[in-house]
């Protein structure tokens, strides 16, 4: 992740254009979030005790759609509305295959509901609004790609969308179309090469279809009826051709089985990887979560055969309580 980067504050956000949108109502959809985690939770480490972004209200109820990671183990969640009043919340559901996360408010919001749009028939070029934390800081932006994306963490979506210039404030930022609804989530500012085929700071978005078939499922049980994908507990990059294991999170599998940082990993069972997705599609593929997976590593330019008893990645969080 960076810090910051260049963007720009709408703070008299235009009105009802040709589409006859009124963006000035979209955003008053977008919240603020603080939220706090204990000292001891799986993932203060790596994300910090204390966490801040925005999220998007999709239902009249207070629901509150946001980036899975701010509120992760969270024990305390708060709301901020337009107006800088302060509302409590509930980390209600995270889904770590999309990463997304629902909020659901404890007391009366009193904004309005984003509709959802559909981010499968978003062209690149297509104007865009990010917004984050409330109508004063929002960013006009484009959509600039649309194609796979394997984050470090064992996360992979298909097709993500990326859009530029960068808003310094990503985390849980809303991405409002031309038609005013709601098509993505802010994930992520990654500085682009050319070589990747857009130059400059673009923010990872992740797309609303993911939300869709998941929601109800979200909302009733706080987490998605699917056997969980098998969690390594492995942080891994693309380098000159080769994965290279960059960490391992503590008391994970990874770090159980010996896995090193600086281990290259060059196959899973017989099969040898191609990039970090393949990596990720191939350990996916050997069965649930609490699968013996089969790593081959090259260490000290010697073979090492590994096998990883995977978990479930959602079993290592402290569950969220309700205030």
């Amino acid at each position: 992740m960076v810090e910051k980067s260049r963007w720009e504050t709408q703070s008299d956000p235009p009105g009802s254009g040709a589409s006859g949108m009124d963006k000035g109502r979209a955003l008053k959809s977008i919240v603020g979030l603080q939220s706090e985690i204990p000292e001891d939770a799986f993932t203060a480490a790596t994300l910090g005790v204390k966490r801040s972004g925005s999220g998007v209200v999709i239902r009249d109820s207070g629901l509150v759609l946001t980036i899975g990671y701010l509120i992760t183990e969270a024990e305390s969640v708060w709301l901020t509305r337009p107006d800088g009043r302060l509302i409590p919340g509930h980390a209600l559901a995270i889904d770590a295959e999309t990463g997304l996360g629902l909020v659901q408010a404890l007391d009366r919001l009193d904004l309005p509901a984003l509709e959802l749009g559909r981010s499968s028939e978003a062209k690149l070029g297509d104007p865009v609004i990010v917004a984050a934390g409330g109508r004063n800081q929002s960013v006009r932006a484009a959509i600039v790609g649309k194609h796979e994306f394997a984050g470090y963490w064992e996360y992979l979506l298909e097709e993500a969308l990326f859009t530029a210039p960068a808003h310094a404030f990503w985390g849980g930022a809303g991405v409002i179309a031309a038609d005013g609804k709601l098509i993505g989530v802010g994930s992520l500012h990654i500085e682009q090469s050319a070589e990747q085929g857009q130059q400059g700071d673009v923010n990872m978005i992740v797309p609303i279809d993911l939300l869709r078939p998941i929601l109800d499922d979200l909302i009733k049980f706080g987490r998605v009826d699917r056997r969980p994908r098998p969690w390594l507990g492995v942080y891994s990059t693309e380098s000159e051709g080769n994965i290279v294991v960059v960490g391992v999170a503590e008391r994970g599998p990874a770090a159980a089985a010996g896995l090193r940082r600086g281990d290259i990993i060059s196959a899973v069972g017989a099969s040898s990887v191609a990039s970090l997705a393949d990596f990720y599609r191939k350990v996916w593929r050997c069965g649930p979560a609490g699968v013996e997976v089969p790593i081959e590593v090259v260490r000290d330019e010697r073979r090492v055969g590994l096998r990883v008893h995977s978990a479930d990645r959602a079993a290592h969080y402290k569950k969220p309580r309700l205030h």
